[in-house]
């Protein structure tokens, strides 16, 4: 397993983080299964977990904290994204603002059964809260060692240059990473094509898929998200694979830098309302 710096923290991640999304009601609701899963891949050199309050309502959170304890969660890289809606029943769960973001850490820390999370990212950006506002709990959480770093994940380039400005005017921490969507499919960075030039690289999809992102020099791990043992021996089976020149030509023809195939898939629709239909119209 090959191990990268995560931006300028100081510390380096697998190149495959193991994302756990699906651990839990969203996908596999069989939480000693799930455990045995995250062991495997810890064994296998994973040391970077992925996951958000919001998957499965906290219950990736609770499977995580289970397999982290007894000595694992020192070794572990633990990333958690915030924003992602709980349900509709209080219009305060949900959202970058001071109150929220205190409170969502402090939940997460007890489902985790830890005492502090590696990686705090905003998963959505909020566009009813102040930039300002949003940095400045962040910092407070970090000051109180409650997070390390935070980061952010889908939110436009523009709006990150512009909470870099505010951070250093008003003596912030600044976000330290962004998690874009970025795989063949979507080249457009803000289903892997089976095409016969794919077909004949003698590599499985998934392997073609997973080396293309972590090949990328601007990338530092790719989340792959397991539901099953199966689909995780599947992932770690793309460890150390690399991509011919010849491959990535073949993959350029099929969808061409810059180019997504479904533009939804880009995301573009959480980060930036302005290019909402409705908006473009105005």
């Amino acid at each position: 397993m090959e191990y990268r710096p995560l931006g300028r923290t100081g510390i380096s991640v697998s190149q495959l983080c193991l994302g756990a999304m699906m651990f839990g009601a969203f996908g596999n609701p069989d939480h000693d299964d799930a455990v045995k899963i995250i062991h495997k891949a810890l064994d296998a050199g994973v040391n970077f977990i992925d996951t958000a309050d919001g998957y499965s309502a906290g219950e990736s959170e609770e499977i995580l904290g289970q397999a982290l304890a007894g000595g694992r969660r020192d070794s572990t890289v633990l990333a958690v994204k915030t924003g992602v809606p709980f349900g509709d029943a209080d219009p305060h769960l949900v959202g970058a603002g001071r109150r929220w973001l205190i409170e969502a850490v402090e939940a997460s820390l007890r489902r985790l059964q830890t005492d502090w999370i590696d990686l705090y990212q905003v998963g959505v950006p909020d566009p009813d809260t102040d930039i300002d506002e949003t940095l400045g709990a962040l910092t407070d959480l970090v000051r109180a060692g409650k997070i390390r770093w935070f980061g952010a994940s889908k939110v436009p380039a523009s709006q990150i240059v512009e909470a870099q400005w505010i951070a250093d005017r008003r003596g912030h921490g600044r976000f330290r990473t962004e998690q874009p969507p970025y795989s063949l499919l979507t080249r457009a960075v803000r289903q892997v094509p089976q095409g016969p030039g794919v077909q004949r690289a003698g590599l499985t999809l998934i392997q073609m898929a997973v080396a293309f992102v972590v090949r990328h020099p601007a990338v530092t791990s790719a989340i792959i998200g397991p539901r099953t043992m199966e689909h995780l021996d599947g992932y770690l089976a793309a460890d150390g694979i690399e991509l011919s020149a010849d491959v990535l030509d073949r993959i350029d023809k099929i969808v061409p830098p810059g180019v997504t195939i479904n533009v939804a898939d880009n995301m573009w629709n959480v980060g930036t309302r302005a290019l909402d239909a409705a908006f473009r119209r105005r």
